[in-house]
């Protein structure tokens, strides 16, 4: 109970400090989309020039204070607020009210103050002494100068129960608010050694983390101190609700008038639909408030900030319906709001009129739009291929992942249709369209690799040429993809060139060429490159078959399978699938058991000693000999069969690796020898040739083993 309470108080403070530094958003925003006016002489400017970095500097810095301290400040300006509100109502009070008569003037139209005269007098006597509370209670006033504080307020009005002149009652008034000012700027003088302190500790605390983290972590550690993007996000969804209700209010009030000036309708049906509004009404309200929505920089922000928190729970959401785990794929509420204010500054969009800001966000958005797509399909394919690659059985695991994979067909196809109908072809629709071709291309690539992999599972024989066909599919979409990233970088060029450029244009246009073309092209030939090298190697390896191969009796230590067609045997006398061991040579160049090395040059194979996974060595002359294969009775590591069960052959490989403790100490002993040197043969043999030297490293690593 006690922990759910201080749960509830802490997320109620992280609300009231998201509350607190929205208006300091607000002001910013209206410095900045305020009329500036230069005609007003060179005082006139630099003074309107003062004002405005004079607000956005203090703004800001309301905007970065820490908690405790926006606390404290905004207590403080509250106080003064409530001291400011009990002057003009004591000020109005006294000009405009005749107690006894309870006649008044009054403010635009509304006749909120009661005419009885005691009432009135009790009322407006209630109001300040509310006043006079808070304004003490804020400031944290000492008894004896908080009752004088209150008799201060209260001054004013006796001075009305008493009947005095008006010019005396103004001029009481006036001494009032007079004594409750020096009052409060004595206050806040004597505060001003805390705010002296406080920005002293902020900037040796900022200076601090500048020096120890650098300027990125403290960037980073201040948006998230500050929440920037739920202020945003409460900054751009207060003001967009603001102006709805403004505009609804305004679309209402000149259907009444215009039914007043008609004579309404006999029935009062003209009342009810008053309320109601129609669809071109609706739809004129939606565009008005989006292009208003995205009129400057902090809104443009704003709506990147509920876009962000759109995207987010969308990403979680396919993420918990595919079944995935996986954190990297938890950044599309990230990726959305960046991708979108890029767009909006690489067009211009703020500063576009309002009609074309409307069509190049429409257009941004259907861009968005693909790039969400193809974001999920990069959470979609892991969990496909990994479904598939481990041959689960579940139904209820490949339904999902295969619903999503449709949509992402399916939503490509029926956006460019649709944009077609409506649309001219332009470089912006050409765009859309490669993205949306693309996409689908990948959907199919992917759908196609899981078919094989599922294919494979359902089959009872090893598919040696699966991995070749997984490698045509995807080296084919790869190429495809290639293809579009420079169709779409001559597409950004000649948008630069003769329709949109600018310098945020370019540099987009750089980081496509470098990561979707150069890197792109250069992974793809490093790929194929190892591919062609380890078939090379895998090639130069002899092959076993028939009924050499089932004299083996043995399994890939690889993948733990027998041998259904053929094996290959390493120099090292181990035996495998051909597709497991050029899987294992993607990643390195060794045996995966004894950690020699597969492929040997032609030149040096003649000459380098030939090693079994016993660690003795044979001559280079009985190297032929020692790669016939076994006799029958005996497995690949030259054991008879009853020292090692029949199916077990990475443990049996590990065991003949050991071998006898008797026989391993004489070879340690003997491979020693065999590598001790004086000092003048050692400056001769640190001279020899490679093969030698990988011989010696290789007879460490198998004493070491």
């Amino acid at each position: 109970m006690a922990s759910t309470q201080a749960r509830i108080g802490q997320q109620a403070l992280v609300v009231l400090d998201v509350a607190l530094r929205v208006p300091c958003i607000f002001i910013i925003d209206a410095i900045f989309n305020s009329y500036y006016d230069p005609g007003s002489g060179w005082a006139g400017a630099m003074g309107k020039v003062l004002v405005r970095v004079l607000g956005i500097l203090i703004s800001s810095v309301v905007l970065l204070l820490s908690q405790k301290a926006l606390l404290k400040f905004y207590t403080l300006f509250f106080a003064v607020l409530l001291g400011m509100a009990a002057v003009l109502f004591n000020y109005y009070a006294t000009s405009h009210i005749d107690f006894y008569s309870a006649y008044y003037k009054a403010a635009l139209g509304f006749r909120l103050l009661p005419r009885n005269g005691p009432t009135l007098w009790l009322g407006m006597a209630a109001v300040q002494l509310v006043f006079g509370v808070g304004y003490v209670f804020l400031l944290n006033l000492q008894s004896v100068f908080a009752a004088l504080v209150v008799l201060d307020i209260m001054i004013p009005l006796w001075g009305l129960m008493i009947e005095l002149p008006a010019d005396v009652r103004q001029l009481v008034a006036v001494f009032s608010g007079l004594a409750l000012a020096l009052n409060t700027a004595v206050c806040l003088a004597m505060r001003l050694k805390w705010f002296y302190y406080s920005c002293r500790y902020i900037y040796l605390l900022v200076r601090h983390m500048y020096r120890i983290y650098g300027l990125q972590l403290l960037l980073e550690d201040t948006w998230k101190r500050i929440r920037f993007p739920d202020v945003l996000r409460v900054f751009w969804l207060t003001r967009v609700t603001a102006q709805a209700l403004i505009l609804v209010y305004v679309v209402r009030a000149v259907r009444r008038e215009s039914g007043d000036a008609t004579g309404g309708a006999a029935d009062g049906s003209s009342d009810s639909q008053g309320y109601l509004l129609s669809w071109d009404v609706f739809w004129d309200l939606t565009s008005n408030l989006i292009i208003s929505g995205c009129d400057s920089t902090l809104t443009v922000l704003g709506m990147s900030a509920v876009i962000s928190s759109v995207a987010h729970y969308l990403g979680l959401s396919i993420l918990a319906f595919i079944g995935s785990t996986e954190e990297e794929d938890k950044r599309l509420g990230f990726v959305a709001p960046v991708l979108f204010f890029i767009l909006a500054l690489q067009t211009g969009l703020s500063s576009l009129d309002p009609e074309e800001r409307l069509v190049r966000l429409s257009r941004n958005m259907c861009l968005l739009l693909t790039a969400i797509l193809h974001f999920i399909h990069g959470m979609t394919d892991p969990v496909l291929m990994s479904l598939s690659a481990s041959h689960v059985s579940s139904v209820r695991r490949h339904v999902p992942v295969l619903l999503v994979s449709t949509a992402l067909f399916v939503l490509p196809v029926v956006l460019s249709y649709a944009l077609w109908h409506h649309y001219a072809l332009n470089t912006w629709l050409f765009a859309v369209t490669a993205f949306c071709v693309e996409l689908c291309l990948k959907v199919v690539v992917s759908l196609t690799v899981y078919a094989l992999f599922m294919a494979d599972g359902f089959s009872n024989i090893l598919w040696e040429k699966l991995d070749d066909y997984v490698y045509y599919v995807r080296s084919t979409g790869n190429i495809i993809e290639f293809l579009f990233g420079v169709i779409m970088f001559g597409n950004g060029a000649y948008t630069m060139m003769f329709e949109s450029g600018s310098k945020i244009r370019a540099c987009m246009m750089c980081l496509h060429a470098y990561f979707n073309i150069y890197l792109q092209a250069k992974n793809g030939w490093k790929t194929f490159i190892n591919r062609r090298t380890a078939v090379k190697k895998i090639n130069s390896l002899p092959e076993v078959c028939g009924d050499q191969l089932r004299d083996i009796e043995d399994v890939c230590a690889i993948c733990y399978q027998e041998f259904a067609t053929s094996a290959r045997i390493t120099p090292c006398h181990h035996y495998f699938h051909a597709l497991c061991l050029r899987k294992w040579l993607y990643i390195q160049d060794t045996c995966p058991m004894c950690h020699q090395k597969v492929y040997v040059e032609e030149e040096s194979r003649d000459r380098a000693a030939f090693s079994n996974n016993n660690g003795g060595y044979a001559a280079p002359q009985d190297a032929a000999a020692a790669a016939a294969p076994q006799a029958p009775g005996e497995n690949q590591h030259g054991q008879p069969d009853a020292a090692e069960p029949p199916g077990d052959g990475a443990a049996g490989g590990v065991q003949a690796a050991a071998g006898g403790p008797g026989d391993v100490d004489n070879e340690l002993l003997e491979d020693n020898d065999s590598i001790e040197y004086d000092e003048d043969e050692w400056g001769t043999q640190n001279g020899s040739t490679p093969i030698e030297e990988d011989y010696i490293n290789d007879d460490t690593d198998s004493t070491e083993d």
